[in-house]
């Protein structure tokens, strides 16, 4: 089955008549090109560098997702697929999945972990609006890896159905395929801050989970060697707890969900269990190519806590009307700890990969607040 998803996906990846549909529902069905918004206010609070924000919070949907939804669709969609699986954590690529697979006539099922269930309900809801069949699992610490584990299980069992994974993990052609549809945020945003500025950005950021939207904010400026490029994991309650998701801190290599990797195991060997306030952040491993993008040394992979991660999107809230994606607010973290010690001249990008719609209550049950019954 990976045999076919591979020719498939090579034999289109560049074939214009793809490429042309794709464009089509990437620019009347998404909304892209996505701005580059330069946070002003931000900027002139914090004194130092200018902040950009890549603004894949207004894709539809709300977050950067849909990149590679759409593409895996298509490709279903020339297999011959009527079914689709996939897997979530936060609920933004189960959203995506449940539209698409809507808007082409797909069935599909949606993998999620019981905890996240909880924690993501209004998602889990705007699935089922969709038509989706959301699947609760409830093994494990019930969160994204046993998602993963249990969508692809479902899809072993049914081989005639098309898994549309979420992240940059799993095994070969996954990680490939999603580089390739997520690449568009750093082809738009390296056009854009050339436009803008005339130059490249000093510094890209981006939080870091699985890795889908860091690889696709990072892919264009891998060979620019002046850009630094930083990775933001979940640092949870610290990365000397074990209430933590900060795999590239902590992490060894070792087997992971069909691929080699740096991951969070045991003593034993096996999986470690992990936690993040992001329900999108708190997964075991990480991405192959995030793995050998820190082990060249290209990236520089840090981790911001839960409590780094929360003021830092109330920062952005109040200085730029801006809710942020909790995911995302790990990466705005460390541009607020960065950006006053660089000179007024230089320049970050923030990939800002969803909106925070999903997370008021979770921020508001945070900072002891109660917004529903």
């Amino acid at each position: 089955m990976l045999d076919e998803l591979e020719s498939t996906f090579e034999q289109y990846r560049n074939d214009p008549d793809f490429l042309k549909e794709l464009n089509f529902y990437l620019h009347d069905y998404s909304g892209r090109e996505t701005p580059l918004y330069y946070a002003e206010s931000l900027t002139k609070h914090l004194g130092g560098a200018k902040i950009y924000l890549k603004r894949e919070d207004l894709n539809h949907l709300d977050s950067h997702k849909l990149n590679n939804v759409l593409g895996q669709i298509l490709l279903a969609k020339r297999m011959g697929k009527t079914r689709v699986i996939a897997e979530t954590g936060a609920g933004q690529h189960g959203v995506a999945t449940a539209a698409a697979a809507a808007k082409f006539g797909m069935e599909c099922d949606v993998y999620m972990g019981a905890e996240d269930v909880k924690r993501q309900h209004l998602n889990v809801f705007r699935m089922e609006m969709m038509g989706a069949r959301v699947h609760s699992v409830t093994e494990g610490t019930a969160t994204l890896k046993e998602a993963v584990d249990a969508a692809f299980a479902a899809w072993m069992s049914d081989l005639d159905a098309f898994y549309v994974l979420g992240s940059a993990v799993g095994p070969h052609p996954y990680p490939t395929i999603v580089h390739e549809f997520q690449k568009i945020i750093s082809v738009e945003s390296r056009r854009q801050i050339l436009k803008k500025e005339g130059l490249l950005p000093d510094t890209v950021i981006a939080c870091v989970g699985g890795g889908s939207n860091a690889i696709g904010a990072f892919s264009q400026y891998v060979n620019d060697k002046e850009v630094q490029l930083i990775g933001v994991e979940a640092a949870g309650h610290g990365i000397n707890t074990n209430k933590h998701a900060a795999t590239m801190t902590k992490g060894t290599v070792g087997i992971i969900d069909g691929m080699k990797t740096i991951s969070l195991f045991e003593e034993d060997g096996s999986v470690s269990p992990v936690y993040s306030i992001s329900a999108g952040l708190d997964y075991p491993g990480v991405g192959p190519e995030h793995a050998f993008l820190k082990d060249s040394g290209r990236v520089t992979y840090v981790a911001a806590t839960d409590d780094e991660a929360v003021q830092a999107l109330l920062l952005l809230s109040k200085k730029e009307g801006i809710i942020p994606a909790i995911e995302s607010s790990h990466a705005i973290a460390q541009a607020i700890k960065q950006a006053p010690g660089m000179d007024k001249k230089q320049i970050i990008i923030i990939n800002l990969s969803g909106r925070g719609d999903k997370d008021v209550a979770t921020i508001a049950d945070y900072l002891g607040e109660k917004i529903t019954e």
